[in-house]
């Protein structure tokens, strides 16, 4: 069941790195940014159909792969207390943007509420966290 009024969030970041690198990385709970990275505790099967489960500050959320197409895309359910316990999906897309990947985050069927539209600010810290991470990684390499 979805909510009868949703609201949708979209992020985009250049990461220096080729689309596969971020797409693994993404996958990766040692990869600093990712929501996997920062836990209590991880249950996490990066496969189509694959569960995750991620406690996160005395949260629980949890989902499942929908779509897992490397470099491209990657697609999961996500519901924690901040969907009100509905289902939402988010959809990642890596695409190659010269030497750089963009990465493109969208959080979508989110309930219209005050507690969803924290996402907003979830996500732009782990996307800034991401990037970071990976800006901080190729200025190592030169």
């Amino acid at each position: 069941m979805k909510p009868s009024k949703t609201i949708e969030f979209k992020f985009e970041r250049t990461i220096p790195a080729e689309p596969g690198e971020v797409f693994d990385a993404w996958l990766n709970p040692e990869t600093p940014g990712t929501p996997w990275n920062e836990n209590d505790k991880l249950i996490l099967q990066p496969k189509v159909d694959g569960l995750w489960h991620w406690n996160y500050k005395g949260k629980s959320l949890y989902g499942r792969f929908t779509d897992l197409e490397r470099p491209s895309r990657i697609r999961l359910t996500w519901v924690s207390p901040n969907t009100l316990g509905f289902e939402s999906v988010v959809t990642l897309t890596f695409k190659k943007n010269g030497e750089d990947t963009l990465m493109t985050l969208i959080h979508s069927d989110l309930p219209d509420h005050e507690l969803a539209r924290g996402h907003n600010q979830g996500w732009t810290y782990f996307m800034d966290k991401l990037t970071d991470h990976f800006s901080s990684d190729h200025s190592t390499k030169k």
